[in-house]
Order: structure tokens, then C-alpha cells, then sequence
């Protein structure tokens, strides 16, 4: 009877504990079977985007939804595993996918706290959450979630699904995964990030957007100090590298700044050209693009671009401040980010709000949290604008935004964002490949690509063409021309009378031929023009890959009145410094698959190998010469502080220094230089192409043709040496060596007359010495 008594309430008892665990059986058995297929995991394929890459595989930008970049989990560097580890599932390989102790903690914090406010994801949890279901915190997507994790970690690795996580985590910045976070945010591939960047970039699972270290610094450098105590607790690293990782100052990239080669204007283009042919895929499936851009050529181009601008900018003064910040509020840290969080970066032009102002002082708040003090020379370029004399929209005052920047000395100055433009661009002569391009001074303010899309009048760069034209026609370096004033009517010119003039107003008289490109006389060139005839050298030009409909054939072509791209002029150009041949610039090498697969090939047409010889190899040998003597005597002078025997080139300023060009190149590489406004308008009465965009290819050719040694033009078959008095004479004693066709070496004859105006091609070969 007393057995029968106690027999019931411990059924009952049994039953009340079994109970929940039979519902819990049939739930399982429910809802296991129509769990999510693994095939997604076991098959992966996210969305990869397009990556650009230089000559030698350096990253130069990406494009597409998803910023992403594979990695297998033996690349992964274990300051990164077990950052991650530390910070989110230390237990990882021990566990069976759910973490019960975890659970258990959770289960009584959300108890307490009357909700679901902590979870217990394990890293085989977040990865089924990740791919198969939502983040909504209720009861049954965490029951879904542990069933999953045990179905992943009856099917997969640890290992695996480690480096699943690792590839497909959101961690802010559109950037899946840490291996394209750690580019996105330090701009440098995952291998090399130090112990501090690996726990900043493991903090960020958590919430991606509160620990971002752009925009949330302080919050993100919280989170990185537990992600370090976590390691050290858990030994991962010892004290030094704790204490070490903790005093660790972290740079983080803003902007378009992850990547480590600007290359905005070029990769652009790249886009496009991949997208033409392969459309939507071209975000997503992985492509891979290497383009023929050397990095420190890159590099170099990008920085003399900037430099050659910001010095400009600075002879032509402070136009004053951007803006200004009502500070009456306060000027905490937070009201002075929101002060300019309307103001771009622009690299190392970083906007900044000025605190306080004097005559000899300014204090001022960067942008991202640093304060600067600028004083003395630093002071000098913006000193009128401290002065009350000066209007309010021009005065820095407290509250003003302004441009500040770190000299080369390192010292901090004022600056500002500057209004004209440039670009640059450079390539092998011969086979096209394009080794450096910068279409513009800023791509995140402009991205009009001055290299392919600015047709721009090319001045005086524009003469070698004609030059080159009249040598066809019989003229020599040695034929004598009239430097002197001309005038042409309304009648001549179909509109307005026109009165040409030299560059200086000065006029040398007769001259030889070569003397006239030396010192860039546009009398000498209109003389020219009109005995070859403008409608032959028009036809002539499209040798060199120029449009004959935007040089009009009238004798203002002669002074570079019609349009070109400085694309166009690195192909002209390059035809002169490979001997006479074509080459087409290209900028892509090759495409290849996400495997590694080649998709295609440029394969190029170089000179003497198969290239169109579309000038004699004299002419361009004849012209390289002249030109050479623009850079060692002429309006291309200052290039001679390279050192360097083997530069040729030629200035170009357009009228009114609309345009300031320099286009000149060495045996192994041809450089464009061009500056201008983008609504067309002066550069200043004193800014020419030897003054203003000069600058900038010599900085670029100083780097690039360091280490490389001086060449040599070889005097083609068929040409001779041959010594001329100052008249063009030929002379036995004469001083100078001029270098002339087979055909048209000289006699000793008197002294020619001046090609006049009207002189008809066919008579120059009476005026040949």
C-alpha cells in the first residue's frame, strides 16, 4: 500500500521532467529534417567583386556589392585566429557547435533580465545564422540556429567552418570578411597586420557599426582593449606583446584611402572596359584584372601631379576659407565632427575648424580628432586673410573651415583645395602599355578623366607634328625661315583679321629651322605651315593617331589651335621615341577567372615587331634631335636638372596660357603633362608649359629614370653628319653638326632667302644648304 502511496507522485514526477525532454525530441525530429541544405556551405560561391591589380599584383582598387576577398584558413595569420577566438568563442574547438556553458549564462541573463538580451553564439552558430537565417532574437530562430550548428559540425571541419566565418562575417565599410576588412580599414592584405590591428579588426563582429574605427575611434579602441585582455588571459600572447599592442598608435584608412597605390582615374576605366563585355557579372564573380601600371611609376605620377598643382595654387594665393562653423554651442569633440562631417577628405588636405586666431597663431581641430597649431612660415601663404582688412568671406576667423597640411619638413600649414586641374599620364613607346595615368587632381571631387576625355588645345606641343610634316616635304633642321611679324587679313582667314605673335613679342629674323622648335617661334611654324600646305599636314597628323576633324586646316593649325586628348599625345609622342611606329596604348593586360583562369589576353603589336611604320626612321630620329636640344637649350631647359643626355620634348602654352603642356619622353618612356581649368580661362599671364606643367614630368622622370642608365640615338642608314656654319652653310670649320637626309645633304652654296608667305613646298629645295 505505502509502495502504491509514493508510486504516483514519482510518475508524476518523472513525468513532468521527461515531458519537456520528449518535447524536445519531437521538436528536434520535426524540425531536423527540414533544416536549410548544407550544399551552400559545402559549395561556396559568395559574391566576389572585381579586383584591379598593377603590373606586379598590387591591389589598385575593386568593384563591386560585396567587398570581399577569399581566404583559406592556413593563410589566416594566428594573431587573427585567435583574436577572433578571444573575442568570440575561445571554446571553439572543444565545443560540438553550442557552447552549453555559454547557454546557461545567457539563459540567466535574459532571465533577469525579463528578455533576450544576450545570445551565446558559438562561431558554428553565428555561421548558420549568417547564411540560413535572420538576426531577430526570439526563442525559436536560437533553437534553429543550435539545431543547424550541430547539423554543420556533423558535416564540416572545424577548420572549415573557421574559415567560413572568417570569409563571410560582415564587419562594416560593405566589407565581408577579415581579409577585405583588413584591407578596407589599414590598407594592407591580412598576412601583415600586426597583433593590434587583428584585435580591432575582431572586434567588430559584434556590432559593426558601433565599433567601426573610422567612424567611432573611441568606441572601436574599447572594444580592441578587451579583444588584447582576452588574449592575454587566454595566452595567446605573452605580456610584452600585450603591453605592446596596447601602446600600439593605429592608422586607419578614410575614404578611398584603403588602397596604397591612387590609381582612381585608371581603374575607372578598367571598370568599364570589363563591364563592356561582361556586364553584371563583372561585380560578382570574382575577375581579376592585372593592368599594365607600375606601381612607384603610379605613385610617382600621382605625386607630382598633386605637387604640381598645390605649388601653383600657392603662387597665385589664399582665395580664403571653405565655410564656416558656428561654435557659439560649444566646441566639444562630437560638435566639431558634426561641423565637418559635410567636408570630404582629400588625402592629406585634411579639413579642419579653426579655434582660435591671431596674427602669428592658429589653433584648429582636424577632422578625425587632432589639433593642430600653425605659426610662423607655416602662417605665411594665408597671412593676408588674418587681417581685418581683408572681406569676411576671406577672413579665418574662430569657426572657419579651413584646408591644413603637413609640409614636406613635416611642419603643419595652411592650404586649400585647388581650383585648377591636371593630369598626367606615361607609357612604353614601344608597345603602347600604359605605366602611369592620373586624369585629374582629386577623383572623389572630379571624376572627369582629363587623359581621355579633356580636348584640349595643345599649343605648342602640337609642332613637332608640323616639323615633322615639313621634313617630309624636303625641309631640313638647317632651312632658313623668317622669324619676322605677320598679318593676314579677312580675306586669308575667312573671319576676323588675324595678327599672330611670338610667345615674348620679340622676333629674331631668319633662322634655321631647328633654332625656330628650340626657342618655340610660332612666326617660324605659321611660315612653315603655309609652304607645306594646312590641308597635307592635316592629312599628315593622322600618322600619328590624331583626329584630322579637330585640327581644322587653317594656319592657326600651326600654333596648336585644334583639340587632342593627352592620350592622343602620348600615342604621337611615342611614335617619335620608338623610330617611327604606331603602337596603341593599352592599360590591361590580362583577365582571369576567380580560379586564376586566363579569360583573356592583351597580346600588343610593338615596334619592329609587327607595329604600322608610319614616318621614315629619319624623320623621327631628325625631330628627337631637335627636341633633345629643346630640353639642353630651349623652353624645356629646366629638365636638365635630371642630369640626363637622353630627354627630348617639347613645351606647349596655349593663347592667353589657357593651357600649359609638356610632352617629352626617353628611349624607354614617353610622359604627358597637362594643366588647365576646367571651364577654360587663364593660367596667369606668367604660367606657361615650361613653368607649370614642366614640373610635373620632371618629378615624375626623376623617379622613374633613376636607376635606369643613359641611351643613345643611333644616326639611322641613309643620313649624314654634317658640319654648317651659323647660315646653314655647309662648312668644313663650321661649329655646329646638323644631321640631314642622304638625299638632301647640302652644298656650300650662298646663303638661302627666308621661306616666305605663299612660298610653294616644291621651291624649299632652293633654299637647302
Amino acid at each position: 500500500m505505502t509502495t502504491r502511496r509514493w508510486l504516483l507522485p514519482v510518475i508524476v514526477v518523472l513525468t513532468l521532467f521527461s515531458l519537456p525532454l520528449l518535447l524536445l525530441g519531437m521538436a528536434v525530429m520535426l524540425t531536423y529534417p527540414s533544416l536549410p541544405s548544407l550544399e551552400v556551405l559545402t559549395d561556396y560561391h559568395p559574391k566576389v567583386p572585381l579586383r584591379i591589380y598593377s603590373a606586379e599584383g598590387t591591389l589598385l582598387g575593386e568593384f563591386g556589392e560585396e567587398r570581399r576577398a577569399l581566404v583559406k584558413i592556413a593563410d589566416v595569420p594566428d594573431a587573427m585566429k585567435n583574436a577572433i577566438l578571444a573575442a568570440e568563442d575561445d571554446r571553439f574547438y572543444q565545443h560540438g557547435g553550442v557552447d552549453y556553458m555559454g547557454v546557461m549564462r545567457a539563459a540567466l541573463s535574459n532571465f533577469t533580465a525579463g528578455g533576450t538580451r544576450q545570445g551565446a553564439s558559438t562561431i558554428t552558430m553565428q555561421v548558420a545564422r549568417n547564411f540560413f537565417l535572420s538576426k531577430e532574437k526570439t526563442f525559436t530562430r536560437k533553437f534553429n540556429e543550435m539545431l543547424l550548428a550541430f547539423k554543420i559540425e556533423h558535416y564540416l571541419s572545424k577548420n572549415d567552418i573557421f574559415q567560413l566565418y572568417i570569409n563571410q562575417i560582415y564587419l562594416g565599410q560593405r566589407s565581408y570578411g577579415f581579409a577585405a576588412a583588413s584591407q578596407i580599414y589599414f590598407g594592407k592584405p591580412l598576412s601583415q597586420i600586426s597583433i593590434a590591428e587583428a584585435a580591432m579588426l575582431a572586434g567588430l563582429p559584434k556590432a559593426p557599426s558601433s565599433y567601426n574605427p573610422v567612424v567611432n575611434p573611441k568606441r572601436a579602441k574599447l572594444r580592441q582593449m578587451y579583444v588584447l585582455r582576452r588574449m592575454h588571459e587566454l595566452h595567446f600572447i605573452n605580456d610584452e606583446q600585450f603591453k605592446f599592442a596596447q601602446n600600439e598608435p593605429l592608422v586607419t584608412k578614410h575614404g578611398n584611402q584603403e588602397f596604397s597605390v591612387k590609381s582612381d582615374y585608371l581603374t575607372e576605366m578598367v571598370r568599364q572596359s570589363v563591364y563592356q563585355k561582361y556586364q553584371d557579372a563583372t561585380y560578382t564573380e570574382g575577375f581579376k584584372v592585372y593592368t599594365t601600371i607600375r606601381q612607384q611609376d603610379q605613385i610617382a605620377a600621382y605625386q607630382a601631379v598633386r605637387r604640381g598643382v598645390l605649388e601653383y595654387d600657392r603662387r597665385h594665393g589664399y582665395r580664403g576659407p571653405e565655410g564656416y562653423a558656428d561654435l557659439q554651442q560649444g566646441n566639444s569633440e562630437e560638435a566639431l565632427e558634426e561641423a565637418l562631417q559635410d567636408s570630404s577628405d582629400n588625402d592629406d588636405l585634411l579639413p579642419a575648424v579653426v579655434l582660435s586666431e591671431s596674427p602669428a597663431l592658429i589653433q584648429a581641430y582636424c577632422k578625425g580628432g587632432e589639433r593642430v597649431t600653425i605659426s610662423g612660415e607655416a602662417l605665411r601663404f594665408a597671412q593676408r586673410a588674418l587681417s581685418d582688412k581683408v572681406a569676411l568671406n576671406q577672413r579665418i576667423v574662430v569657426g572657419s573651415i579651413i584646408r591644413v597640411q603637413k609640409n614636406e619638413h613635416g611642419v603643419w600649414q595652411i592650404s586649400q583645395l585647388p581650383q585648377v586641374e591636371s593630369a598626367f599620364v606615361s607609357g612604353n613607346p614601344l608597345d603602347g602599355a600604359i605605366y602611369a595615368l592620373v586624369g585629374g587632381f582629386d577623383f572623389n571631387h572630379n571624376q572627369f578623366n582629363h587623359i581621355t576625355q579633356a580636348w584640349r588645345q595643345p599649343g605648342s606641343s602640337f609642332k613637332p607634328f608640323i616639323y615633322s610634316a615639313a621634313l617630309e616635304k624636303g625641309f631640313t633642321p638647317a632651312t632658313i625661315i623668317n622669324d619676322a611679324p605677320l598679318t593676314f587679313g579677312s580675306d586669308q582667314t575667312g573671319s576676323e583679321p588675324w595678327q599672330p605673335k611670338n610667345y615674348d613679342g620679340k622676333y629674331a629674323g631668319p633662322m634655321r629651322m631647328r633654332e625656330a622648335l628650340i626657342h618655340s617661334k610660332n612666326m617660324v611654324s605659321i611660315r612653315i605651315l603655309q609652304s607645306i600646305t594646312p590641308r597635307y599636314a592635316q592629312d599628315y597628323i593622322t600618322k600619328f593617331g590624331l583626329d584630322a576633324e579637330k585640327h581644322p586646316p587653317y594656319l592657326t593649325m600651326a600654333l596648336g589651335a585644334g583639340s587632342v586628348t593627352p592620350l592622343q599625345m602620348l600615342t604621337g609622342y611615342s611614335v617619335f621615341a620608338n623610330g617611327g611606329f604606331r603602337t596603341t596604348p593599352y592599360f590591361i593586360q590580362r583577365i582571369e577567372d576567380a580560379q586564376g583562369r586566363v579569360l583573356s589576353k592583351t597580346i600588343p603589336v610593338a615596334a619592329n615587331e609587327g607595329a604600322e611604320q608610319v614616318i621614315d626612321v629619319r624623320n623621327a630620329y631628325t625631330m628627337v634631335s631637335m627636341m633633345q636640344d629643346v630640353v639642353k637649350h630651349g623652353t624645356a631647359i629646366r629638365a636638365m636638372q635630371l642630369g640626363r643626355q637622353d630627354l627630348a620634348g617639347k613645351t606647349g602654352t596655349t593663347s592667353d596660357s589657357i593651357d600649359a603642356w609638356f610632352c617629352g619622353f626617353q628611349p624607354t618612356v614617353v610622359g604627358i603633362a597637362w594643366m588647365g581649368f576646367d571651364q577654360p580661362r587663364s593660367l596667369g599671364d606668367k604660367e606657361t608649359g615650361g613653368g607649370a606643367a614642366l614640373p610635373i614630368w620632371i618629378s615624375y622622370m626623376e623617379k622613374t629614370l633613376k636607376n635606369v642608365p643613359q641611351a643613345e640615338y643611333s644616326m639611322p642608314d641613309n643620313m649624314a653628319a654634317v658640319r654648317i656654319n651659323e647660315s646653314g652653310h655647309r662648312d668644313e670649320n663650321g661649329a655646329r653638326v646638323e644631321y640631314f637626309y642622304q638625299e638632301n645633304i647640302p652644298g656650300g652654296q650662298a646663303a638661302p632667302a627666308p621661306v616666305e608667305i605663299g612660298k610653294p613646298a616644291d621651291s624649299v629645295k632652293d633654299q637647302l644648304l
